[in-house]
């Protein structure tokens, strides 16, 4: 038997396999502070409880596990996100009821006013401060794929402004330094932040301005490389 003749008769199902599902932690900014995006499961198991958007993979359509987490979160918002990045994968016989499980988990920044419109037209989906998240029971190990999310963010706030994927398409630099702020738990030191800022060059400054508490602040956009840049040094508190 060569190999063609061994794939020809190759039955998966003779094996048993795992339940593989992507799921991914969707982070935004809205009303000074981050918030996750949380689906209501309308099916067993676990129906009724709040969990993050994911799904299964679709052997047909999906080629790629990005393409299924992006699906995913397209259905859920009604827009893809800018930034997606692969998390973790957890895998063991218990996180499922249904059996042996695996997750590839996902991290995700959009802006809240890119889906606030579909979202509001969806019951069973909704935004969940940061603050408020940790006291819900969340399906399956949701809030354990969330702690892990909002930590790498966390660490990705110290050297990068990976966290502007959160907030609209233009925005102030003040905006910018208090989402990394709220996620780090620390005041930044103004200076140094604007200085890393202007020597990295990650920004467009958009010519235009807005009022804030009667001073015009500029409005800037993230320019495409910025998702990649890592400070030499961490951010300085």
């Amino acid at each position: 038997m060569n190999e063609k003749e061994f794939l020809a008769s190759y039955d998966r199902k003779d094996y048993l396999s795992p339940l593989l599902t992507v799921d991914a932690v969707l982070f935004t900014y809205h009303e000074n502070t981050l918030k996750v995006l949380l689906v209501e499961r309308a099916s067993f198991p676990e129906k009724g409880k709040w969990g993050l958007p994911g799904g299964f993979i679709d052997e047909q359509n999906d080629q790629t596990l990005e393409e299924t987490v992006l699906r995913k979160l397209k259905e859920k918002t009604g827009v893809i996100p800018p930034y997606v990045e692969q998390l973790c994968t957890e895998g063991n016989h218990q996180r499922d009821p249904r059996g042996w499980s695996v997750t590839v988990c996902y991290t995700a920044l959009i802006a809240y006013q890119a889906c606030e419109a579909h979202i509001d037209t969806v019951d069973s989906v909704k935004w969940v401060s940061i603050d408020e998240i940790e006291q819900l029971t969340l399906a399956f190990d949701h809030l354990k794929l969330y702690q892990h999310a909002r930590e790498r963010l966390k660490q990705k706030s110290l050297y990068s402004i990976v966290p502007g994927f959160a907030l609209p398409d233009v925005f102030t630099l003040a905006e910018l330094q208090h989402v990394h702020e709220v996620l780090i738990g620390k005041p930044l030191q103004n200076k140094s932040f604007r200085r890393r800022l202007e020597q990295a060059d990650l920004l467009i400054d958009t010519g235009e301005k807005r009022h804030e508490r009667g001073r015009p602040a500029n409005l800037y956009r993230l320019k495409p490389q910025s998702a990649d840049y890592r400070f030499i040094r961490n951010l300085e508190f």
